[in-house]
């Protein structure tokens, strides 16, 4: 009999014990149930009271992907116009079905801060809509589902219009940079002294007097004054571009004063038509 009485005991500690922890039911304000679709947001409000008494928890439920259905986007604390504590959760459907269908808001247990009772929300049912029939209306126009309506296609007319007035200003440009170059060039052999010695002695060989004599009076012009073996210093104070040329200049004179002063027929390998070439390139690239 003891051992009866005291089982009985223990196991009504036990029933009270366990009593006393079980979860406690939430009061919920619960969102509509239907005339539900894909991404629509439901808002649940618990209302944290338990027996009367306020419940504190220290822990907001997760922002998660919950089930095949939703997805809890926000979970915070507000206070009524009567002072009593809610927690606002609130989730959205990321889902549709293929026809109108009852779906679970799947239910929700909140752990007070104190390590009393929890506080238990129950699920909640909902009916979801699909986003479209599966089945075509009957009525004309109405049929089956379409794909969205193509943009309309741009007026290519104002863009080509654009295109022939660009085209049309290069072209202006290139035909004035390419008229410019000319006229250049032909000012260069009118008025560069190499250039109009090199334009005389192109029909010449090396051996041609013609040739020699043009190339000195083309020292002569850059001079300003007449150039011989004695006075090529002067040419370099006046040209000094001329300088990296110094060696053949002098070598041109002295050969030139041999073969037309002594009478020596050898151009000591000296041609002119190369020497003039050379002082041309020069010449150009510091008339720019």
């Amino acid at each position: 009999m003891r051992r009866s009485a005291a089982f009985a005991l223990a196991l009504l500690q036990a029933s009270t014990v366990a009593a006393e922890l079980a979860p406690h039911p939430a009061e919920v304000v619960q969102p509509r149930a239907f005339g539900l679709q894909l991404g629509d947001m439901l808002e649940q409000r618990i209302r944290l009271e338990a027996d009367g008494v306020p419940f504190a928890s220290d822990r907001l439920p997760p922002l998660e992907r919950i089930g095949n259905w939703f997805a809890r986007r926000s979970a915070t604390r507000t206070r009524d116009i009567d002072g009593d504590e809610w927690l606002v959760v609130r989730y959205q459907l990321i889902n549709a079905p293929p026809r109108l269908q009852i779906v679970t808001l799947p239910g929700l247990t909140l752990e007070a801060s104190d390590g009393g009772p929890a506080l238990k929300v129950a699920a909640w049912p909902v009916s979801v809509a699909p986003i479209g029939r599966p089945n075509p209306f009957t009525e004309p126009g109405l049929g089956a589902l379409r794909p969205d309506r193509p943009p309309a296609t741009p007026s290519l007319a104002a863009i080509a219009e654009r295109l022939r007035h660009s085209l049309l200003a290069l072209a202006v440009v290139l035909a004035g940079w390419l008229g410019w170059w000319i006229w250049r060039a032909r000012q260069e052999r009118s008025s560069l002294p190499f250039a109009r010695a090199w334009r005389s002695m192109r029909a010449f060989d090396d051996g041609d007097p013609r040739s020699w004599r043009a190339l000195h009076r083309a020292f002569d012009a850059s001079a300003g004054r007449v150039v011989d073996a004695a006075s090529a210093a002067e040419l370099f104070v006046r040209r000094p571009e001329f300088l990296p040329l110094a060696e053949d200049i002098r070598r041109f004179f002295r050969a030139s004063g041999q073969r037309f002063f002594a009478g020596a027929s050898s151009g000591e390998g000296v041609s002119p038509r190369s020497l003039c070439r050379a002082l041309l390139r020069i010449e150009r690239r510091h008339a720019r």
